[in-house]
């Protein structure tokens, strides 16, 4: 028997438009994260955690109705009939079994924690109000919010909850046998996390861009997913079926048994061609003309480096370190915890080189600590434009060591090379390698091993790419984030769906700080790869072979179709090209060029949008 919902009326089958950002066709129940003003994590718990979560909320429960029974036996002679009628009615809501005993039913079916259960059941109860025609009673919802918030901020008081879930647990253990998809206003890192172990088809979300961290972790899962779908986790509701048109941005509700069944036939031609390029994975990436091509991966925890090996990836460009970080209840890692984390990476890899970067938090990576800086950070104006990534390390000189200390031990187990994230200034270089050196005295002190690491600069912002040689005096190697390359050089929010038809990465702006630091690398013989979208994007390959490209990092599961257009590439053909395509003054024109010079690829696309 499943959890009530809204309603069950049966709706015309509908769709909703968003941004495609992970190519696919997921067909699925919906499971719905709800928005809430107490921000709740959310993840799924073992059996025997289940009368403790229920627990959890019998006590908070509880602890709510001393709160207001407190409030309403103090109130003053001369307060307002209103006010004791007003806690009357939130008493009375809170010992509803439509919120309170439906909630404990999430929890014992789906297996949610209890702050997720209770969210759950605030969304359908909420719409239950919304569809009253009286007035009077449709204004309730509200007292309905603050009853919840009240039950939300008891359990973030109440005994702390482990954010860990029980191994091995997943949606569908709890699901039956239907699918799944999530849809949600938008997915915090901390709970993609989460989500990223467990079974969902695919996501959809109300906001987001193109590269948003829930469209890139949804890559990362290969799995399909539309961002910016604005009011899809309203209208959607709990276990509706959904179909998610990864290619197209489309999310079809309800749809009907004709709409279904041309999308499981889509889903098996998907299918069929991906297990096609998958048998190239252990092919070496070699153009035509015999320029060998370096194919990396791009990880968030060091389970994910088996994954990069099978896909046949060459090594790591790009271990996203924050992910160590989140949530952990405001807990930083210690030295050790981090130093086997990415040993563990490092010995995943066989040798193969690890390129791990230093903790980028910040803009839509937050960090659940709670002291005065962070917290001023966490209420800034524009995050992206504040205290992230390299900024934050060095105003955490003691944690900032203790990474270094533990990155640089790694390195006592395979080749292990050291990347610095949103460098702009010669001093944040200088303070880096002053802290590093720190590091490495320490480390020898306490006779630690640890051998040479090579430092690399991410080039992310236009100061970088403008100041390249002077920072290649300083850095090994240089590695471009194309994603927020493009976001300073446009000055577009990349989360904001608002302008995400603003983010374009065919600008030339952008191509020609691509093409001046890649060329600029390579003629001072330092290294130089593309670690952002762009190098997983099989419409920009050639173009950045034929700027001098050859090494990209990537999701694992991108390595496969990249590679096939690394294969079909002949740099002699590019040669004349890329100039044209460099002096175009338009995104268009430039879009235009490239497919002019590759009509393979011209006609795959109006394949996959056919």
């Amino acid at each position: 028997m499943r959890v009530a919902r809204a309603a069950s009326i049966k709706r015309m089958s509908f769709q909703l438009f968003g941004l495609p950002v992970s190519r696919g066709f997921a067909i699925g129940r919906a499971v719905l994260v709800a928005s809430s003003r107490v921000d709740v994590a959310h993840y799924f718990i073992g059996p025997d955690r289940v009368d403790a979560e229920i627990d959890r909320l019998r006590s908070s429960r509880d602890a709510v109705a001393d709160e207001l029974s407190t409030l309403q036996r103090d109130l003053p002679p001369e307060a307002p009939a209103e006010l004791s009628a007003l806690l009357d009615v939130h008493l009375m809501l809170l010992h509803d079994e439509a919120l309170t005993g439906a909630t404990k039913q999430w929890i014992r079916e789906r297996h949610y924690n209890a702050e997720w259960a209770l969210s759950a059941q605030l969304e359908v109860l909420a719409r239950q109000f919304d569809e009253m025609e009286d007035e009077y009673l449709r204004e309730r919802k509200a007292d309905l919010e603050q009853v919840v918030e009240r039950l939300l901020r008891a359990m973030a008081r109440g005994p702390a909850a482990s954010y860990a879930p029980a191994p091995g647990v997943k949606a569908r253990d709890f699901a039956g046998e239907d699918p799944l998809v999530l849809v949600a206003s938008d997915i915090a890192p901390a709970d993609m996390l989460q989500f990223k172990r467990s079974v969902f088809m695919g996501f959809v979300t109300d906001v987001g861009g193109k590269t948003s961290h829930t469209a890139i972790v949804a890559r990362s899962m290969d799995i399909p997913a539309v961002v910016g779908a604005r009011e899809a986790s309203r209208i959607i509701r709990q276990d509706d079926w959904v179909v998610i048109d990864g290619d197209a941005g489309i999310v079809v509700v309800d749809p009907s048994p004709i709409i279904l069944e041309e999308y499981r036939f889509r889903q098996r031609q998907s299918e069929l061609s991906r297990e096609r390029l998958s048998r190239l994975r252990h092919t070496p990436a070699v153009t035509l003309d015999g320029e060998r091509v370096e194919l990396l991966a791009n990880i968030e925890m060091p389970g994910d480096a088996v994954t990069a090996l099978e896909a046949g990836a060459v090594g790591v460009g790009l271990f996203r370190s924050e992910f160590l970080f989140m949530n952990r209840g405001g807990e930083l890692p210690s030295e050790d915890e981090q130093f086997e984390a990415y040993r563990s990476a490092v010995q995943a890899m066989k040798g193969l080189p690890v390129t791990i970067r230093t903790v980028d938090i910040g803009a839509d990576k937050p960090i659940d600590r709670m002291s005065a800086s962070e917290l001023r950070h966490e209420h800034a104006l524009n995050p992206a434009l504040g205290l992230r990534a390299i900024r934050w390390s060095l105003s955490e000189p003691g944690m900032f060591r203790q990474q270094l200390r533990a990155i640089l031990r790694a390195s006592a187990y395979g080749k292990v090379r050291l990347l610095i994230p949103m460098v702009a200034h010669l001093s944040e270089v200088r303070l880096t390698l002053e802290a590093l050196a720190r590091a490495k005295q320490q480390l020898n002190e306490a006779g630690r091993a640890f051998t040479h690491v090579e430092v690399g600069a991410m080039i992310e912002v236009p100061a970088a790419a403008l100041m390249l040689p002077a920072f290649l005096r300083h850095f090994d190697f240089v590695s471009i984030g194309t994603n927020d390359l493009i976001q300073y050089t446009l000055a577009i929010d990349r989360a904001d769906e608002a302008v995400a038809h603003l983010y374009d990465p065919w600008h030339p702006a952008v191509l020609r700080l691509l093409s001046q630091t890649i060329t600029g690398a390579r003629a001072v013989g330092k290294s130089v790869c593309v670690c952002g979208e762009m190098a997983g994007d099989p419409m920009f390959t050639e173009l950045l072979l034929g700027i001098g490209l050859r090494s990209f990092s990537m999701h694992p599961s991108q390595i496969s179709s990249i590679k096939q257009r690394v294969l079909r590439a002949d740099l002699r053909h590019w040669a004349a090209h890329v100039e044209h395509v460099l002096g175009a003054d338009d995104p268009e024109r430039a879009c235009a060029a490239v497919q002019f010079a590759t009509p393979t690829l011209s006609r795959e696309l109006t394949g996959l949008q056919g």
